[in-house]
């Protein structure tokens, strides 16, 4: 590969497809939030159980991270990402086509499952950057998957609309395939594993990484928090617009997902600030505005303006914290790149599903102003302990 064509250490058409590809895949674990209430009222399922839909499929992504993205340190990446892909579309049918809940939950799951895809690609691309560059190559493969997860709810509404939320997997599934055709053709071979280690001591090692560096436990715990407040703004949002007096379509409500798209651009410039140095205050300014966002996102009965600015601060600082964890991750253990983002994903897998299911509750018991506190407690307590843990020192060579 030649340098003069390229901003990292792979083309930029590669970095493109990493982005795009990664982007696709975990759109598969969003598409169902703006089809909650449809997907309830096709398969008989309680309102108060819906919030099930999305839980089930983030302890798939959960389970995923721990035993399928940590093979990424033991074997040749091109063939696991292909391999992902290509059970990814079996999964995306039997969802298309479930006609009970069991199916539905157990495809959804596996669905999630595979779609740690996307933490493989992320692994892969800090793998082939340049050091200087990593953060940045970060940056714009975590944009596409932001791009994915916010045009997710808007293409699903659109879909849903013309032909029913079914309609929505079976998409998915037919540019899935498209994609693993593309895939083949472009993904750069490993040629040698970065660990020699054996799959059981891979995995045994993934916790003692969190548990020893104090770092990497802040940072995940820090995903934990800034993901449970991600999750239970989205999770919830469909069902007050779906009703009176707003009575919003799913295209409509797939709108306000692509108010959200500041957070791509977060992306990008919170990987090249962390590159520079200036991990920790991206983190602090982003966690001070993520709490800042819910001051807003609190009128949305009264004001759709301010409620539309609050998901574009929301996302923006959500995506900044993320990416910058991860640069501070991926620095400090570059040997174990594929466990360090399975692990650290864990966190935010955990954090989701904590937002899915305790965000409808909330909304059941208290409305909107009781999903906005507590997407307020999970964001001061984000901002809290990075306050806390301000005086750690970031890099390896810092530490005592």
């Amino acid at each position: 590969m030649t340098h003069n064509k390229t901003c990292l250490g792979l083309s930029r058409i590669t970095t493109l497809i990493f982005a795009v590809a990664a982007g696709l895949s975990v759109a598969n674990i969003y598409f169902a939030q703006p089809l909650l209430d449809s997907m309830a009222q096709d398969l008989g399922i309680k309102s108060a159980a819906i919030g099930l839909v999305v839980t089930v499929t983030q302890v798939g992504y959960g389970l995923g991270l721990i035993f399928i993205v940590p093979l990424g340190d033991l074997f040749d990446r091109r063939r696991l990402i292909v391999g992902q892909f290509i059970l990814s579309v079996i999964a995306l049918v039997f969802v298309a086509t479930a006609r009970t809940e069991v199916v539905l939950f157990v495809s959804l799951a596996t669905m999630g499952f595979l779609a740690v895809v996307v933490q493989v690609l992320v692994a892969f691309a800090a793998t082939l950057a340049t050091p200087s560059e990593r953060g940045k190559a970060v940056g714009m493969v975590t944009s596409g998957i932001v791009i994915g997860i916010l045009a997710a709810r808007f293409i699903a509404g659109i879909l849903a609309d013309l032909g029913g939320w079914r309609a929505v997997y079976l998409t998915s599934a037919i540019l899935t395939a498209a994609m693993v055709g593309l895939l083949i053709r472009v993904l750069p071979r490993q040629v040698t594993p970065e660990s020699t280690e054996s799959y059981i001591a891979n995995l045994r090692s993934i916790p003692v990484l969190f548990l020893r560096d104090r770092i990497m436990l802040v940072r995940g715990l820090l995903a934990l928090l800034i993901f449970a407040t991600f999750s239970t703004f989205w999770t919830t949002l469909v069902l007050p617009l779906s009703k009176p007096p707003f009575s919003y379509s799913h295209s409509q409500i797939g709108l306000f997902g692509l108010a959200g798209m500041a957070g791509a651009l977060a992306a990008n410039g919170a990987g090249r600030l962390a590159d520079r140095g200036f991990g920790q205050w991206t983190s602090g300014v982003s966690l001070a505005l993520l709490l800042v966002s819910w001051g807003l996102i609190v009128f949305l009965p009264v004001s759709l303006p301010l409620l539309l600015a609050g998901v574009v601060v929301l996302d923006l600082a959500v995506q900044a914290v993320h990416v910058t964890n991860q640069s501070i991750i991926f620095e400090r253990h570059p040997e174990a790149r594929s466990r360090l983002v399975g692990g650290y994903m864990v966190f935010y897998s955990i954090g989701s599903a904590l937002g899915a299911s305790t965000s409808t509750m909330a909304y059941a018991h208290a409305g909107w102003s009781g999903v906005s506190m507590l997407g307020g407690a999970f964001s001061a307590t984000a901002l809290l302990l990075w306050g806390a843990t301000l005086h750690l020192p970031l890099h390896r060579q810092e530490a005592p």
